[in-house]
């Protein structure tokens, strides 16, 4: 920043891009209104921001109480990004009745019964910094906590696996190569480390230390350990009912759950994730679907981006952020929504906006 104040620098990223939710939100009479401690903290957590000026949230919290401790400036931020009007409520509900509303899309067409299902949750427990603030021995001992949760774990019939680290010198360390292959089979995270967002929030810091995946035998139950988040606990499947991927991962989330320390909690946000954008639920569910006719055969995602806003939901390419549809129409979709919403809510979203999508798909000439 030289000689400008944080004010001077953020107003001018305000007029360079206006997306920015963090130069929008900022409130400089605020910001000075803190001590030294709590504006260094506030600052680590909008670095981001500051040093990517095109990132939309431009936020990461460094810990479990940031989101009530900076509630005059991270609420703006998070209301504008999920749009809850400033004088709505923010509650955040659970609701896990998996069995309450059939969502099997292979019920609608025969066609709908091989397609790639994942849901998964994001999770920090509340005795550690969030991964933005987590020295390196900090890093190793959540691992190593983990690793012991895993083994308890290991031995359920329906959830057994093993755990696979990439921490150099860990007991469970895997090669290079069978790292890039769980990566190119979409089940273990890529390398962090040249990522500019998370470089400057810290998350990435200390690669590969204390990273690493549990995977079940059967390879539809697989925890991250140490990405964004301290875990990312999730569930795939091939086939078209939702009901099942969604009991799969709540039986396996709740497993886990009684092995390890509480996870950490928002009063106001729900389950606490590093990136605002996680909050509430912390769910991601996606399904890849061939959608031909409204990708141009793979060529053109902007009507299916329209029509899927439309229904709640957004778009991208099979390979992930960025990527384009495969030549086949292979696109990736999900609810955009996560927080104010439940876990069910997400699922009907997904089936509901799906079916719909699909006729549209079926019915284009």
């Amino acid at each position: 920043m030289g000689t400008e104040n944080i004010g001077e620098t953020i107003q001018k990223i305000r007029d360079a891009n206006p997306n920015s939710l963090m130069a929008r939100h900022f409130d400089e009479s605020y910001y000075n209104s803190l001590d030294d401690q709590s504006r260094a903290h506030l600052k680590k957590i909008i670095l981001t921001g500051i040093e990517n000026p095109d990132s939309q949230m431009g936020a990461y919290a460094m810990a479990p109480k940031d989101y009530d401790e900076f509630s005059p400036m991270l609420g703006p931020m998070i209301r504008d990004f999920h749009a809850i009007g400033a004088g709505e409520a923010v509650a955040q509900e659970h609701d896990w009745d998996t069995g309450a509303v059939a969502c099997d899309l292979g019920a609608i067409d025969e066609r709908l019964k091989d397609i790639s299902m994942r849901v998964r949750v994001a999770r920090n427990v509340s005795t550690y910094p969030l991964p933005g603030a987590m020295s390196k021995e900090e890093r190793i001992n959540f691992e190593s906590m983990m690793a012991r949760a895993f083994t308890k774990l290991a031995k359920d019939p329906t959830f057994g696996g093993r755990y696979l680290s990439i921490t150099p010198g860990s007991p469970y360390e895997i090669s290079d190569g069978e790292y890039n292959t769980r990566v190119d089979a979409h089940q273990m995270f890529k390398d962090m480390s040249s990522d500019p967002y998370l470089n400057v929030a810290g998350i990435s810091a200390d690669w590969p230390h204390g990273r690493g995946i549990y995977i079940s035998r059967e390879e539809d139950f697989l925890v991250w350990v140490g990405e964004e988040d301290h875990l990312r606990i999730m569930a795939m499947q091939l086939g078209g009912n939702l009901n099942a991927l969604f009991e799969r991962l709540r039986i396996g989330l709740m497993r886990l759950e009684n092995m390890i320390p509480a996870f950490a909690v928002s009063k106001s946000f729900g389950n606490v994730t590093s990136c605002p954008t996680n909050l509430g639920t912390g769910m991601r569910a996606s399904l890849h679907m061939k959608l031909p006719k409204l990708t141009g055969n793979g060529q053109d995602l902007d009507l299916l981006k329209r029509e899927a806003k439309a229904l709640g939901l957004a778009v991208r390419g099979a390979g992930g952020e960025h990527s384009d549809a495969g030549s086949d129409g292979l696109v990736d979709i999900s609810p955009t929504a996560r927080l104010g919403v439940t876990e069910m809510e997400i699922m009907q979203s997904l089936y509901e906006g799906v079916a719909k999508l699909w006729a549209m798909e079926v019915g284009r000439a």
